[in-house]
Order: C-alpha cells, then sequence, then structure tokens
C-alpha cells in the first residue's frame, strides 16, 4: 500500500529543512505522495517538484491557510492546488501581511513579561523574509534559555492566555476554502486534535466546515493520540468528510514524527486521495 505524507515544511516558511531535502528525506524514508504544506506559501513547490522528480516520489502541491474560527485560530491544508491561481496568491498575501503585524505585537508581549529583543531574535531563524511565525519565536527563546525545547516554549509562552500570545484576525473559513477551490485544490482541516474546543463545538466546527465547501480532516497526525485517531475517524465518517494523513514535519529534533511515519488510516473511512 502507498505511503501518505500529506503535511510537512520547509524553509520556506517555518521548516528546518529546505524543499529539495525535504522531499529527498521523505523519499529515503518510504513515501510515495508527499504534499509540501507550508504555511501561507507557495514559494517552495517548484523547488520541491523539480526535486521529487528525479526520485520517483508523487508531489502534491499544497499550502496550510490560516484561519479565523470564533476567536479559535484553525489551520487549512490546502492539498492539489494550482499554484498560479491569482485568487489564492492574492488571499495568501493578505494573510502574511497580518503574520508580520501579529509578530510585533508578540514581541511587544513578551517584551512587557520581561523578555526583550523577541522580534529580532526570532528574526534570525526566519528563512523566508515574508514569513514569520511563533515557532520562529519558540526557537528563540529555546536559544535564549528561556525554556528547554521549542513544546515546552508553546505550552508557556505561546498559547491562548500565555504571555507572548496575541489573539490575531486571519482569513475567514469561507475566504480560506474559496481560494484553495478557486485554485483545483481540495480543503483539509488539519490537526482538529490540537485545537481548544469542546465536543459540542468540535462537532459545530465540523458542521461548519463541510457545509462550507470543506473536503476532509486529518484523522492521522502527530499531533493526535490513539484515541484521538480513532475518535476523528467516526467524525470523519458522521460527517461525510474524506479522510487525509500527515507528519506535520518541521525538521529534525524538532517534529513528533518524521516524514512517512503515520500508519495506515482507520478501515471504514474513505481516504482524501481516493479520487487522485
Amino acid at each position: 500500500m502507498p505511503r501518505y505524507d500529506l503535511h510537512c515544511h520547509s524553509t520556506h516558511s517555518d521548516g528546518l529543512l529546505p524543499p529539495t531535502e525535504v522531499v529527498l528525506r521523505a523519499a529515503r524514508r518510504g513515501v510515495d505522495v508527499l504534499a509540501l504544506t507550508d504555511h501561507d506559501e507557495t514559494s517552495g513547490l517548484a523547488e520541491a517538484r523539480a526535486a521529487a522528480a528525479d526520485t520517483g516520489l508523487r508531489f502534491i502541491a499544497g499550502a496550510e491557510l490560516s484561519v479565523s474560527w470564533h476567536h479559535v485560530t484553525l489551520h487549512v491544508v490546502a492539498l492539489g492546488i494550482d499554484p498560479e491561481c491569482r485568487e489564492l496568491q492574492d488571499g495568501l498575501a493578505t494573510i502574511r501581511t497580518g503574520r508580520d503585524q501579529r509578530a510585533r505585537r508578540m514581541a511587544a508581549s513578551l517584551a512587557d513579561a520581561g523578555i526583550a529583543d523577541a522580534y529580532e531574535g526570532a528574526a534570525v531563524y526566519v528563512t523566508n523574509e515574508r514569513l514569520i511565525g511563533r515557532t520562529h519565536f519558540a526557537r528563540f527563546l529555546v536559544e535564549t534559555g528561556h525554556v528547554r525545547d521549542t513544546k515546552t516554549a508553546f505550552q508557556h509562552y505561546l498559547t491562548a492566555g500565555k504571555p507572548g500570545y496575541v489573539r490575531h484576525t486571519w482569513a475567514t473559513l469561507s475566504q480560506a476554502l474559496g481560494w484553495i477551490h478557486a485554485a483545483g485544490g481540495q480543503a483539509v482541516l488539519a490537526h482538529p486534535g490540537r485545537y481548544q474546543v469542546d465536543s459540542a463545538q468540535m462537532r459545530q466546527l465540523l458542521g461548519e466546515f463541510r457545509d462550507t465547501g470543506g473536503d476532509a480532516m486529518e484523522v492521522l497526525s502527530s499531533s493526535h493520540t490513539h484515541a484521538q485517531t480513532s475518535e476523528y475517524a467516526r467524525y470523519a465518517r458522521v460527517f461525510g468528510l474524506l479522510a487525509s494523513s500527515g507528519s506535520d514535519y518541521h525538521g529534525p529534533g524538532e517534529s513528533r514524527a518524521d516524514l512517512g511515519d503515520m500508519p495506515d488510516l482507520p478501515a471504514g473511512i474513505a481516504p482524501v486521495w481516493r479520487d487522485w
């Protein structure tokens, strides 16, 4: 059975490896179908596709879009997009502008908590000048000795209610799904287990996502426990969504799972690649 990894990142957003190295690593690890899904960015896709052509690995053009839903920040993975789609590119440009504004507010918040020069410190880790995100701040906090690793940085500083977190309004669900579909792609709700919502809110989210035109949800994610995988497989069946699988790989030493580490999808659910 082919091995799919449909969620990973490169240096064109907050990953540690350039697109070519991501592809070569995936091929070495036995991945048959790979999607590069950088945050709000498609600039690494051409390089990744060229690298994939020399490996026999099937490459899927993707991105991961930042979305606001009832004051909750969501991520929606786009799969099989046309990177040249003007509507999509205009939408991504809007989101990226918001990222820099948020980063400066995060730095100010961290300064109030006694951590100076966080914007400049995070910028050292930015490998795409058009995009700065929480992961870059997390790396700065590790390097400066405030936390032992990036996971702890998120837990102590960069999630809701913590000193370095600031609320920000991203694209709406309708906007993001519209851009993805305009580019010929499928819209996948990323790692639902990461969102701080209760079961009633999760059902509301999945219903709205489906009714707005969402195509699939990540059942398999490095963010999910075994119990959550079973739970989201059930939700996929109940809400009529296709199922996706992705490691959310960011780089050596930082990621919970490596490329290709996801197991097979649970039985009884239709995969997002069903009609590819």
